[in-house]
């Protein structure tokens, strides 16, 4: 595995590209309904970025997680830990996931470092769960880091029973902390029972919120006073496979990207409650998992909260992680949605308006787009810098991406 050096502090950086966004003027706002985001999208900042490689060498890295001594900790989905220190150096810590299902786009996936890390040593996972060879469901599992982080010790099972595919498809699972401290939980439906993404007893096709020490929902969460533990854990509904979830600095309203099933990719900002109006079982009248239903079925479902973008029919970007760009130092990038793409192989930047209910502006970074294959994990570094992940293989990476 070849490692540059890379101190999240402040430490020299050794390879790079810069290069400026073309200065093409700004085309109208994309649109709800918009087949091509290429199309809709201005490439109007004149803000010059640069990519460093800052690990290679990976596998299908999926999320990552900042510690303290300017160490990054890596899920690989084939159930490999990494964790790579300031001095450049990157080791496997020993963890036992001789459980995870590794199969498709099962494995192990999203990651949360605890916000009290320093006192508990405690991260969290999502992974997929087998049993004799055959996987039983997808859990998240809290953890705890040794002090010289060459091991992880299992803590508890925080939370069981999200619905699986033995196949993988349709996992999530990505858990990001807010500000409050509650962990979302961003999950698949599974792609199997067509009733799960309508059903709030189950937990596949929802956005979670639950307490990070128990696993059980917050006691201010919409569905709080119901009589089912999973409904209680529920923040919203109605979703296909959630793949990013983001929390707006300074608001802390959360966003969400999806996969749709052919096309219909979306951008969701969540609201308490809400229907996001995927239903497979076209209102319980199939017993089979119907891909050709609308991805925000409003006529099914008048109250369903339609997306803030959409691919649209004929373009599949398959957004993944999602992290917001915060400092002066991204100029007038700065508070725009990074959103990470699998098949389009791209960054798309999203300019939100002041109330964060729309899209104003889409911006391609010409440095990341078509550049590095498929990207997949993203999160905002303590040293303002955006951390990405590739996702095509033996040969992945960790992307350092950084204002020239």
């Amino acid at each position: 595995m070849r490692v540059r050096k890379f101190g999240i502090a402040g430490l020299a950086l050794l390879a790079g590209v810069a290069v400026a966004c073309t200065n093409e003027p700004a085309s109208a706002p994309a649109s709800a309904e918009s087949s091509d985001p290429a199309a809709e999208t201005s490439r109007s900042s004149s803000v010059a970025l640069r990519v460093d490689e800052v690990v290679t060498g990976l596998e299908h890295g999926w999320d990552i997680g900042f510690l303290p001594g300017d160490r990054i900790l890596i899920t690989e989905r084939p159930a490999r830990l990494k964790i790579a220190d300031a001095n450049g150096a990157v080791s496997d810590v020993a963890a036992d996931l001789s459980d995870v299902h590794v199969r498709g786009e099962g494995g192990l996936m999203g990651l949360a470092v605890h916000p009290d890390f320093e006192g508990s040593r405690e991260f969290t996972t999502c992974q997929t769960h087998q049993e004799g060879g055959r996987a039983v469901d997808v859990r998240l599992v809290t953890w705890e880091l040794s002090e010289d982080g060459r091991a992880a010790s299992k803590v508890r099972e925080l939370l069981t029973g999200l619905p699986v595919n033995d196949s993988g498809r349709h996992s999530g699972c990505r858990p990001t902390f807010a500000a409050d401290g509650a962990l979302l939980v961003g999950t698949g439906d599974a792609a199997a029972d067509p009733t799960i993404p309508q059903d709030r007893h189950s937990l596949g096709g929802k956005v979670l919120r639950i307490d990070p020490h128990t696993g059980e929902g917050l006691p201010d969460n919409p569905f709080a006073d119901s009589s089912d533990a999973n409904e209680r854990r529920v923040y919203s509904f109605g979703h296909r496979n959630v793949q990013g979830v983001a929390v707006q600095p300074g608001t802390g309203t959360v966003f969400t990207t999806e996969h749709g099933p052919t096309g219909f990719d979306e951008l969701n900002r969540i609201e308490p409650g809400a229907n996001y109006g995927w239903d497979p079982s076209q209102g319980g009248t199939v017993d089979f998992y119907d891909e050709d239903v609308p991805m925000t079925d409003r006529e099914r479902f008048p109250d369903a909260i339609p997306p803030l973008w959409t691919s649209g029919e004929t373009s599949t970007e398959a957004p993944s992680g999602a992290a917001f760009l915060e400092g002066e130092q991204w100029g007038e990038l700065n508070g725009r949605l990074a959103v990470m793409a699998l098949r389009g192989q791209k960054v798309l930047l999203f300019q939100l308006d002041e109330q964060g209910t729309a899209v104003t502006d889409i911006a391609l970074p010409d440095e990341l787009n078509d550049a590095y294959g498929r990207l997949r994990g993203v999160r905002g570094g303590p040293d303002g810098a955006l951390y990405v992940t590739t996702s095509d293989g033996p040969n992945d990476k960790l992307l350092r991406v950084t204002p020239s």
